[in-house]
C-alpha cells in the first residue's frame, strides 16, 4: 500500500551510515540539512492521501484492490503517461520548487531491464526472475527508490584492474548467500532513500565476455558495510529569507562506499557478463528520461516567471528588446513541451511489452533541455538585471537603523511594495546567482550522463534512413548506395 510520510520517515531511521560535514548523522530526517528535502518527499507520500490530489499521485490496482503510486506504475498506454504527468505537475505545484531524484525519476530504469528479460535470461534466468519481483516489490511497498551510476573512476587511461580495482565498484567474493561487492558510486538521494540499482557506468570491456564489474544490483540503503558520505548540504548554511530554494530544494547528493557489502542473490539483477551490462546501458534511459526531461519544464517556468516579474515591476516588458528576450525563455520552455508530449503522442511498444516515449523525439528533447539550460539562465539572469547580485539581505529590511531607507528605494510603486520587491530579487538571484544555482545546472548537464552520451543516444535512436532515401531519390542515386 502507499505509504504516509510519517511512515517514510521512520523508514530511514535504520542506524545507517552516514556522514555531513566529517560528522556521524544520528538522526536523518532531523538533521538541518537533510530535513528540508526530507520534508517534501514526505509531503509527496501524503499527497497519495490527501483527498485533493489522491487520485493524481494514486490509482486502485484492479487486481489487488490496493492504492499504487502512479509513479511506479508500469505504462502500457498514453494515458499512463498523461497520468504520470499530471502527478509531477501536482507535487511541483503543492511544493513551490523543482525536485528531481524522488523516484519517478529512477523507477523507470528498473522497467528497462524488464525490457531485457530475453537478453538477461540468456545468461541465468533467475536474474529475470529477480528483475520482475522488484518491480513489483516496488509497487506494493511504495519504496523510495533511487539509482547509483557513477563511479570515481580513477585513471580512466587504465583499465580499472591496472589501477586501484575499488575505483570502480566489482565483485570480491561469491557466497552461497550472495556475492560480496567492493568500491563506490555517487548518487543523490541515497542517504534519505531506502534502496538503489546499482549498475555499472559505461566501460570498456574490449573482448572480454565475462566481467567481475559488470554488476547490477538492488542495494539496501542500510546495508552492513555501505557508508554514505555526503557533500555539504545548502540547506541552512544562508537565511531561508535570503535563499529559499537553497533551503528547502537541495537534494543532496552522496559517495557511496561499499565496504565488502553482501548482495543476496534475490537482489542481483545481471552479473559478470558483459554484454547484458552493455544492454543495459544502452537503454536504460528509455523511460526514466522523460520525468528527468519534465523537471526542465519546471526550471524554464521559473526562468521565466522570474524574469517577468522583473521586467513589469520597472515597466520595461513594454520594451521590444525586452520582449524578445522573453520570447527566446518562451521557446525554449514550449521546445521542452513539445518534445514531451509528442514524445508520448508517437509512443512506441517497447520489447518487454511497455509503451516507451517515442525514443528520437525523448533524446533529442533531452538535449535540448539540457544543452540550453545554461544559456536560458543566463538570458532570464540579463533579464532580472543587476539587483539580483548588489540588494542587501533580509536582516537589512528589518533592522531599524536602515529599514526606511530600503523601503523607500525599493518600493516601486503601490503593486511593488519593498518587501515584495525583496522577496522577487532573493529569490532570482538563487535561481540563477546562489551556489545553489550553479550545482543545479551542473546536475542537469550531468545526471543523467554527459552531453557525449547525450548526443550518442540521440544518434542511437534517431531513424537516418529517412533523410537518407530522401537525398537519394532527389540526387538520382542508384539503390545500391543504401546498402553501405
Amino acid at each position: 500500500m502507499i505509504r504516509t510520510g510519517a511512515q517514510y520517515r521512520e523508514s530511514i531511521r535504520d542506524d545507517r551510515q552516514v556522514w555531513m560535514e566529517g560528522e556521524r548523522v544520528k538522526d536523518v530526517p532531523s538533521h538541518p540539512m537533510f530535513k528540508p528535502i526530507v520534508d517534501v518527499r514526505a509531503r509527496i507520500y501524503d499527497m497519495a492521501h490527501d483527498a485533493k490530489t489522491q487520485d493524481l499521485m494514486s490509482y486502485v490496482d484492479k487486481a489487488s484492490g490496493e492504492r499504487n503510486c502512479i509513479g511506479h506504475k508500469l505504462p502500457y498506454e498514453q494515458k499512463d503517461w498523461h497520468d504520470k504527468r499530471a502527478s509531477v505537475d501536482a507535487v511541483m505545484k503543492d511544493i513551490g520548487g523543482v525536485v528531481i531524484r524522488v523516484g519517478d525519476e529512477t523507477i523507470g530504469e528498473m522497467w528497462s531491464l524488464y525490457d531485457g528479460r530475453d537478453v538477461l535470461n540468456e545468461v541465468d534466468p533467475q536474474f529475470s526472475q529477480n528483475i520482475e519481483r522488484h518491480i513489483k516489490l516496488a509497487l506494493e511497498t511504495d519504496v523510495f527508490h533511487v539509482s547509483a551510476n557513477t563511479d570515481p573512476k580513477g585513471d580512466r587511461s587504465k583499465r580499472p584492474q591496472d589501477q586501484d580495482p575499488d575505483m570502480l565498484l566489482h565483485v570480491v567474493k561469491e557466497t552461497d548467500a550472495g556475492i560480496v561487492i567492493r568500491g563506490a558510486k555517487y548518487e543523490t538521494a541515497s542517504a534519505y532513500a531506502n534502496q538503489a540499482f546499482v549498475k555499472p557506468t559505461i566501460a570498456n570491456w574490449g573482448d572480454d565476455k565475462l566481467s567481475d564489474y559488470a554488476l547490477g544490483c538492488i542495494v539496501q540503503m542500510n546495508a552492513k558495510g555501505l557508508k554514505h558520505i555526503c557533500r555539504t548540504g545548502f540547506a541552512g548554511r544562508r537565511p531561508a529569507a535570503d535563499y529559499p530554494l537553497a533551503n528547502k530544494f537541495d537534494e543532496v547528493d552522496t559517495l557511496m562506499v561499499f565496504d565488502d557489502v553482501l548482495i543476496p542473490w534475490e537482489d542481483v539483477l545481471f552479473y559478470r557478463h558483459t554484454r547484458a551490462a552493455s544492454y543495459i546501458r544502452g537503454t536504460l534511459h528509455r523511460y526514466s528520461a522523460f520525468p528527468f526531461v519534465l523537471r526542465t519544464l519546471y526550471i524554464a517556468d521559473m526562468l521565466i516567471g522570474a524574469a517577468l516579474f522583473n521586467a513589469r515591476q520597472t515597466g520595461l516588458d513594454k520594451q521590444q528588446a525586452v520582449r524578445e528576450k522573453l520570447a527566446a525563455l518562451a521557446c525554449y520552455r514550449e521546445g521542452i513541451n513539445a518534445h514531451l508530449t509528442a514524445s508520448i503522442a508517437t509512443a512506441e511498444k517497447s520489447p518487454g511489452g511497455l509503451l516507451m516515449p517515442n525514443q528520437s523525439l525523448l533524446y533529442t528533447g533531452r538535449v535540448l533541455a539540457c544543452s540550453q539550460l545554461p544559456a536560458m539562465m543566463h538570458l532570464a539572469r540579463e533579464l532580472c538585471g543587476g539587483q539580483i547580485c548588489i540588494t542587501p539581505d533580509q536582516a537589512s529590511f528589518t533592522s531599524p537603523e536602515t529599514k526606511k531607507w530600503l523601503e523607500k528605494f525599493y518600493s516601486v510603486n503601490e503593486a511593488w511594495v519593498a518587501e515584495d520587491r525583496r522577496k522577487l530579487l532573493a529569490f532570482a538571484r538563487d535561481l540563477v546567482n546562489s551556489d545553489y544555482a550553479g550545482h543545479r545546472v551542473t546536475f542537469e548537464l550531468f545526471a543523467q550522463s554527459p552531453p557525449f552520451a547525450h548526443l550518442n543516444a540521440v544518434y542511437n535512436n534517431f531513424n537516418f534512413n529517412d533523410p537518407l532515401d530522401f537525398v537519394r531519390k532527389a540526387a538520382g542515386l542508384s539503390d545500391r548506395v543504401m546498402k553501405q
